[in-house]
């Protein structure tokens, strides 16, 4: 059974792109002519930013209404458009790449209750291309074409005077990085892991298409194996990555947890994405098996990963609140302070509305709450990647405003058109896998 791509959802998709295009056009539009006159008198009228605590311990050492300080904050209010499209890249990249993590998880533990589901993993992933080549450009263009590195100052790291002895700017903790920290390497494994990512995804799509062909035992098997050569791939890439593209933003500042607190987040928005268009396909006709039985459980894995990104989510901040030491409580006072609009009201959509609506079996059943859960899990995650970006690299500096709303609404019509195209060119029965027949009658007991 295939699903048609509706003319309508091809229209909203379109419409969504257009209209991102034009407010994040709008919103640079004004970004970019702020000026340093307009830095001074910000810092000036605002007692509260211009004393504020640095974010980035790139400028722990800045001097209130010094020179270097209204140099600091100016690239830091030219840094917002690209933070602003940066979260919404991040975020739906590290949704694909979840999704064909998720299916590869499936194939391997040989799960017979999500079969029937497991093309609108395929299909998620399938943006992975798209994203990927979206997130190659975006490092690249990070990382060359300025004089202190990219065309950008996301990561301050790349300023080629910190790493010279030489240098008033000389950062001895950054010179002792730069074997890892450094412009080409960066964007060599950036390459590796988009590439990497890609390669997997045609490679079990078109076994599990001539599975469904043939029906073989060494077919499925051969789905098995590059399952497991994926989810060992993805456990590198997706920790190197969190460390590359985020957790570098602030050089000195690094938590061992980053890695599964940046991965859960993404495969918690995953897992809602795979409900909304499961659900959206079974109304629509096209993927008459899936029933309560598999909402059940896909509402069971949003519960659990949203539980599981709080503990991580507290675990990080509660070690660094009992330590106390200041290289690495800078990571969260800014926070406090100055994101407090956002910093912990995310705890609401990412712990408080999962837990307390999710916790009832009754209710992981419900085709209407579930997938309402669904949409205010993915809003909270974007809030999560907000708050993980936008400090080290805007800082007190900034707003939700025109660059935000656009570049979501652009990459959320990018993501949507991808994703509903490829699963119209697959069969959303999975009838080669021989656990297909299992997920058809797949009843949860209790």
């Amino acid at each position: 059974m295939r699903y048609q791509f509706s003319s309508r959802l091809k229209l909203i998709s379109l419409i969504l792109v257009i209209i991102g295009l034009i407010t994040f056009g709008v919103g640079y539009y004004q970004n970019d002519h702020i000026d340093i006159k307009e830095i001074e008198t910000i810092l000036h009228n605002n007692e509260k930013i211009a004393n504020s605590q640095p974010m980035n311990s790139a400028y722990m050492h800045d001097k209130p209404l010094s020179q270097e300080h209204i140099n600091h904050a100016l690239d830091q209010v030219h840094n917002r458009p690209w933070a602003a499209i940066f979260i919404p890249l991040m975020l739906f990249f590290g949704i694909s790449a979840t999704a064909l993590f998720f299916n590869a998880i499936q194939h391997a533990g040989h799960a017979g209750w999500s079969i029937v589901i497991i093309r609108v993993m395929e299909g998620i992933a399938s943006y992975l291309p798209v994203g990927g080549i979206l997130m190659l450009f975006f490092i690249i263009l990070s990382s060359y074409g300025g004089e202190h590195g990219g065309l950008n100052h996301l990561y301050h790291w790349m300023d080629p005077s910190l790493t010279d002895q030489s240098s008033p700017h000389y950062d001895l903790l950054i010179k002792s990085k730069e074997p890892f920290l450094n412009r080409p390497s960066f964007v060599i494994r950036t390459l590796i892991y988009i590439s990497g990512c890609i390669f997997f995804l045609y490679k079990i799509k078109s076994l599990t298409k001539k599975l469904d062909e043939t029906k073989l035992f060494s077919d499925n098997q051969k789905v098995y194996n590059w399952s497991v050569g994926f989810i060992v791939f993805f456990a590198l890439a997706s920790a190197c990555w969190a460390w590359d593209w985020l957790m570098s933003i602030d050089p000195h500042w690094y938590s061992t947890l980053y890695m599964w607190y940046a991965m859960i987040s993404c495969l918690v928005s995953s897992i809602a994405v795979m409900i909304i268009i499961s659900v959206y396909l079974n109304k629509k006709g096209n993927l008459p098996a899936f029933n309560n039985n598999h909402l059940h459980d896909l509402a069971k894995f949003l519960f659990g990963f949203s539980l599981l990104w709080s503990y991580l989510w507290f675990c990080q901040y509660m070690l660094y609140w009992y330590a106390d030491v200041p290289e690495e409580t800078v990571y969260f006072f800014g926070r406090y302070k100055l994101y407090s609009e956002t910093y912990f009201t995310m705890l609401i959509p990412n712990l408080v509305l999962p837990f307390l609506i999710l916790v009832s079996s009754k209710v992981k059943r419900s085709f209407v709450i579930v997938p309402i859960m669904a949409v205010i899990v993915i809003l909270g995650h974007y809030m999560d990647f907000f708050n993980i970006i936008m400090p080290g690299t805007v800082g007190a500096y900034w707003n939700f405003g025109l660059l935000e709303i656009g570049s979501f609404l652009f990459i959320l019509g990018l993501f949507i058109y991808t994703v509903m195209y490829s699963i119209s060119k697959l069969n959303l029965e999975a009838k080669g896998n021989p656990y297909y027949h299992e997920s058809e009658i797949f009843e949860y007991p209790f």
